[in-house]
């Protein structure tokens, strides 16, 4: 027999999967359930709010969900007020009998022998299945629109906690807007690699700073260099550039009383691809911000369409970083114009969207979401190892929310084998009614 937990039980009361002919306690009290109650994912008993009528007389209270009876002593339940309202006690196992803290004996279901064999299979199948994508097999009797619905919930999960990040951030910066979304600029241009030291890069360079120098991008570039520890130490003919850099740099530092706070170690270059060397990164965020003075507000209310965002991040890298990956690493040929396509859908999707979705729940407008949604289905679905999963599994992405959706939902459900929390598995559980 499989080691059933908890939650698997709890599945089974909340859907009703279960036999309810005849039922009664364990003691031989005639029951019928009138209200299961709703699920408490908090403090206190599992279901609050039930109603069962047990020998005839009709009990409203909570109901509480255990393996085995024992496990209401094992938690201290006997000693708790929360429980003392517990009108039915649900268990796979009666091993013994179990007391209110007055001393009252509790009514206990036993659901063993009485929950279908083909939802016990349907449970080892999906639980212990060896495909990442745990209901691989059986997708395709899910019924389409389940797996938008939960699609959808696993999208918004992702999207609250990237936004959660985006208000830590506004909360450090004192409800500061605009040097929140240049910080998190920094963060999205690091593309996980790098994100963190971009993000300590821009905290140690405010934005007023940036905004100061605006229309002069030779300094805004001399201060995002100096500061990410980057500027080499000792530089040959051919990098005349990196010494006037340089120069700025020590003028600009004194200036402002800057602290360089990163070291040129701290950035990742092994295993990164050139175009997305950090170095190459730091000078697109420069040319960005020399024509954008106003960064909050362009996103904010500046676009509405991914070809308007397309236009706000139409930028031009100065000569040097349109030949050079690094001070010391030339291009073999001048590099295209502006960043591609797939790095402003990547930017689209992890920049725009967590500043809109945070914006709209600081401010407490809902349509905001609705807005990141919209947005989403005009942005090319992401192309990844986990989006293939789902591709091969016969579930294609065709746009970002869906490939947005599918990563919250894999790593938030699928990863984590919590199946009994998906509406899919959910689904994929329940009784064979044919």
């Amino acid at each position: 027999m499989v080691q059933f937990q908890e939650d698997f039980l709890q599945l089974v009361w909340k859907y009703q999967y279960f036999d309810k002919k005849g039922l009664e306690t364990t003691s031989g009290i005639p029951l019928s359930i009138q209200k299961i109650g709703w699920h408490n994912h908090h403090e206190g008993p599992d279901f609050k709010e039930a109603e069962v009528i047990l020998g005839g007389i009709k009990n409203y209270g909570h109901v509480e969900i255990h393996l085995k009876a024992s496990d209401w002593k094992v938690h201290q339940h006997q000693s708790d007020p929360a429980y003392n309202s517990v009108v039915l006690h649900v268990v796979w196992d009666q091993d013994e009998e179990v007391y209110r803290a007055d001393g009252t004996s509790i009514p206990t279901l036993s659901l063993s022998g009485k929950v279908p064999l083909d939802v016990i299979r349907n449970y080892e199948k999906l639980l212990f299945s060896p495909n990442k994508l745990l209901c691989k097999e059986a997708l395709a009797d899910v019924p389409a629109i389940l797996k938008f619905s939960m699609l959808e919930k696993a999208l918004v999960e992702r999207l609250q906690e990237k936004s959660r990040m985006v208000l830590t951030l506004l909360e450090e910066n004192q409800q500061d807007w605009e040097e929140t979304a240049y910080q998190w600029l920094f963060y999205a241009f690091g593309f996980k690699t790098n994100a963190n030291p971009m993000l300590k890069l821009a905290r140690s360079l405010p934005y007023r700073l940036i905004k100061k120098n605006a229309g002069d991008l030779s300094r805004i570039e001399a201060m995002i260099f100096g500061q990410a520890g980057l500027l080499p130490a000792t530089l040959d003919l051919e990098q005349g550039y990196g010494k006037d850099l340089a120069a700025d740099y020590s003028f600009l530092r004194k200036k402002y009383q800057l602290k360089n706070e990163l070291f040129g170690s701290e950035w990742k270059f092994m295993k990164v691809r050139p175009s997305n060397f950090p170095s190459l990164r730091l000078a697109q965020l420069a040319a960005l911000l020399n024509q954008t003075p106003n960064l909050f507000s362009n996103v904010l209310h500046g676009l509405d369409t991914r070809l308007a965002f397309r236009e706000i991040f139409d930028f031009q890298v100065s000569d040097f970083w349109q030949r050079h990956y690094h001070f010391a690493k030339p291009m073999k040929q001048k590099a295209k114009e502006g960043l591609s396509s797939g790095i402003l859908d990547l930017l689209a999707i992890n920049y725009v969207v967590p500043l809109w979705y945070a914006y709209g729940q600081y401010a407490d407008l809902g349509e905001w979401q609705e807005k990141c949604f919209n947005f989403l289905q005009e942005v090319s679905e992401e192309k990844n190892r986990l989006t293939n999963i789902f591709l091969t599994a016969g579930w294609p992405p065709l746009n970002a929310f869906d490939s947005q959706g599918m990563l919250g939902l894999y790593h938030g459900y699928c990863s984590k084998r919590r199946c009994l929390y998906c509406k899919i598995g959910q689904n994929l559980l329940r009784p064979n009614l044919k």
